[in-house]
């Protein structure tokens, strides 16, 4: 079979001539549900209705991960942060969820990253970690598939801390605790799509819903007004989702992250923690990328007015923030002309309906709680984190399948594989490179065959995942493939360089 035909045949293949398959039937056709929003909580919903046998239809404004999907720290984390505020049930809910994306649902796409704290942060910070860590550890333990899913906590020499992280100050040791990595968050999004469609979901971008008016559905389509029929809405716009529910109460906070390139740091293979002057709960991370690449994030900056369209940015006070921050621990400190992209996400969260109106009332009872609201037709899912998306996608369709009196009272999603996964002896298996296998699990050859010429000089991206976004996942703009599918973007020089090669690929696909 040709390799454009292989690329388009496989399970759940968002192609050119799928989506007009799929623009007749979303127009034509009625629905038991449409899904607003294709970020990891709106593909995980349609997933998981369609799963359970209803007819469903994903309507997204601009492309699949375009919002705060794409912008997190592409961590799958257990919750410390929780067990900091006590809230025990959420850190359970995180460990369970992440156990099930690195045993089941995309064993390809995350793996194990050590995550160091060194003493020169201060030997209090490293006993809270260490205390932290063994909680954390006694949760994992705690949950279905938690036990072989990450090592143990553990107290680490000066000479290992130097292994780890090369770039921090030398002589002391340390604490090592372990959490889960994702290898890309939009690659997450992206295999979620293609699984809901695998089961017959007609996945629609370039779909911005206007409003909803009973079971009609109005949406501007590529600037074509369309109608779309539908029993039950489910809103999972994120922190836009007030445009359709203007009585949920959302209060965004911004997280930011720089990159830098790894080799300032020694290249290291941990995630180098060191907490944020004045707090006991909050940490700035430098993350190891695939590529040679280290974010360092995450910041948690209240967001004042409404909320655009437009990617927000990090702030000069967060750049200088996390800067500071990780060059207390380092030999040689990090400058602003390291920084050679930086990115930043509008985090949902959700103010309470018990939650006064003050300003002190309001940020004491923020929560990463996720909420369901019904109003009328629609029902509101919003708020939670990335690694619980699933359970926050099955109690969502729990409640469709209660309104509509139809549909699996279950949700199998727990057990499905999500496309390209499977476990880790099959997948060390799979002839194709390495790094391939790492984003399109047993795929890989698929994008293998579709050429292996580099994008640009110095990324490792090739011309054949580029052809592969565009003959399977949906992809349709120069922001598609270069922010979306693969990241060369998260670099604006590396962008730059590669617009001509996404272009020519567009071109010749089209």
């Amino acid at each position: 079979m040709p390799a454009q035909d292989a690329a388009a045949s496989l399970p759940g293949a968002l192609s050119p001539a799928r989506r007009a398959r799929d623009l007749d039937d979303a127009a034509a056709g009625r629905f038991d549900l449409a899904v607003v929003g294709g970020g990891v909580t709106g593909a995980g919903v349609a997933l998981d209705a369609a799963a359970r046998g209803l007819s469903v239809v994903l309507l997204e404004r601009a492309d699949l991960a375009s919002g705060t999907s794409r912008w997190s720290s592409k961590l799958v984390h257990g919750g410390l942060r929780y067990l900091a505020h006590g809230e025990i049930g959420l850190a359970r809910e995180s460990a369970r969820e992440r156990a099930v994306l690195m045993g089941t649902t995309a064993p390809h796409l995350t793996r194990r990253l050590p995550f160091l704290v060194p003493d020169v942060a201060g030997r209090d910070v490293t006993a809270l970690a260490e205390a932290g860590g063994r909680l954390g550890d006694a949760v994992r333990l705690s949950v279905p598939g938690g036990a072989g899913s990450l090592p143990s906590t553990r107290r680490v020499t000066a000479d290992r801390v130097a292994q780890l992280v090369p770039g921090v100050r030398s002589g002391r040791g340390g604490v090592v605790f372990w959490d889960g990595q994702l290898a890309d968050d939009a690659r997450l999004v992206v295999a979620l799509a293609r699984t809901a469609a695998a089961y017959g979901v007609r996945v629609l971008t370039g779909a911005d819903v206007t409003a909803v008016d009973g079971g009609q559905v109005h949406v501007s389509l590529d600037g074509t007004p369309v109608v779309v029929r539908a029993s039950v809405v489910v809103n999972a716009a994120g922190v836009w989702a007030q445009r359709l529910a203007p009585g949920v109460r959302l209060v965004p906070s911004r997280g930011s992250h720089l990159v830098i390139p790894a080799d300032r740091l020694g290249m290291p293979t941990a995630a180098l923690t060191v907490p944020l002057p004045g707090s006991r709960s909050r940490y700035v991370f430098s993350l190891p990328q695939p590529g040679g690449l280290v974010y360092l994030g995450i910041t948690d900056e209240p967001v004042d007015g409404a909320v655009t369209d437009d990617d927000p940015v990090p702030s000069d006070a967060e750049v200088g923030q996390l800067l500071d921050t990780v060059n207390q621990v380092l030999a040689v400190p990090l400058t602003r002309a390291d920084v050679v992209g930086c990115y930043a996400g509008l985090r949902p969260l959700v103010l309470p309906a018990s939650a006064g109106t003050g300003p002190g009332d309001a940020t004491a009872d923020l929560s990463r709680k996720h909420l369901l609201s019904w109003d009328g037709p629609v029902l509101t899912v919003v708020g939670g984190k990335l690694t619980t998306y699933r359970a926050m996608a099955e109690e969502a369709v729990d409640a469709v399948v209660a309104r509509l009196g139809r549909g699996d009272p279950r949700s199998p999603t727990a057990r499905l594989p999500l496309v390209g996964a499977a476990p880790r002896v099959v997948l060390d298996r799979v002839a194709a490179p390495a790094r391939l296998v790492a984003r399109y699990g047993t795929e890989a050859p698929a994008v293998a065959a579709l050429g292996d010429d580099l994008v640009i000089a110095g990324r490792a991206e090739t011309v054949g995942e580029l052809r592969f976004a565009v003959r399977a996942e949906g992809a349709r703009t120069v922001a598609d493939l270069l922010d979306r599918r693969t990241r060369i973007g998260l670099v604006p020089a590396d962008r730059e360089r590669a617009v001509p090669a996404a272009e020519r690929i567009l071109a010749e696909e089209n």
